[in-house]
């Protein structure tokens, strides 16, 4: 007991000279590092190798690497509401002339016209769209009036260059890739869901502020629910 005491203070002496020596940067003997002496982790770089058990330049290859990929082509986002699995699907026309077209006569929305989504499509036409097309459509927004922009075209005339019978396939074909060279594409501001509010919205505009056939609310998620009961 008598020796172990007078050992302390040696030992004490050998741990507080390890502790100093070396590096002058280095903090000297750590108790678990990780624990208090983290990572700083910044957007789109991976990490990844633990610099405890691989060598340093394998650890800076690692983190210098660009973590965030674009998804494997075909891959479907997972979504926990059934009735919105089709906005996930890829879009399946091409950016032509011929997919336009094709879009117009085959495309139709997934979300059906109900006062619910006119009024959610509005929101978004007014952060997005009123500045070129205007409040109602009519190609009269505060970019054409005051900077000279070309005009769009109507979407409450039927003759050219309106746009009244625009069907709803091209309408959301126009937000996904633009259209000529005045309006870009929309692809990367919105989701799909919220082109096709939009579309839905420019469809009222279209139908002077009706909504012919449209359903309420509460009535629309009823059919929506029953169609998809009857296909399973």
């Amino acid at each position: 007991m008598t020796l172990h005491t007078r050992s302390l203070p040696a030992l004490s002496a050998l741990v507080i000279l390890a502790a100093c020596g070396g590096d002058p940067n280095s903090p000297g003997i750590e108790y678990m590092p990780d624990m208090y002496r983290s990572p700083a982790v910044e957007a789109y770089v991976d990490y990844g190798q633990d610099p405890y058990y691989f060598e340093d330049s394998a650890v800076v290859a690692q983190r210098n690497t660009q973590s965030a990929r674009l998804p494997v082509a075909g891959t479907v986002p997972f979504s926990q509401d059934p009735a919105k699995a089709a906005l996930n699907f890829p879009y399946p026309y091409p950016n032509t002339p011929e997919g336009y077209e094709q879009a117009g006569a085959e495309l139709r929305a997934p979300l059906p016209m109900t006062e619910a989504n006119v009024e959610q499509g509005k929101v978004i036409y007014e952060k997005f769209c009123v500045h070129c097309h205007g409040p109602k459509g009519e190609g009269d927004g505060s970019v054409v009036k005051n900077g000279g922009y070309p005009v769009p075209p109507s979407y409450t005339k039927a003759d050219p260059p309106g746009l009244k019978s625009l069907p709803e396939g091209k309408i959301f074909h126009s937000l996904t890739y633009g259209k000529n060279v005045a309006m870009g594409s929309h692809a990367s501001q919105l989701t799909k869901e919220e082109r096709w509010l939009v579309t839905r919205y420019v469809q009222f505009l279209q139908n002077g502020g009706n909504m012919p056939g449209a359903l309420p609310a509460e009535t629309a998620d009823t059919v929506a629910t029953d169609q998809d009961t009857a296909a399973n």
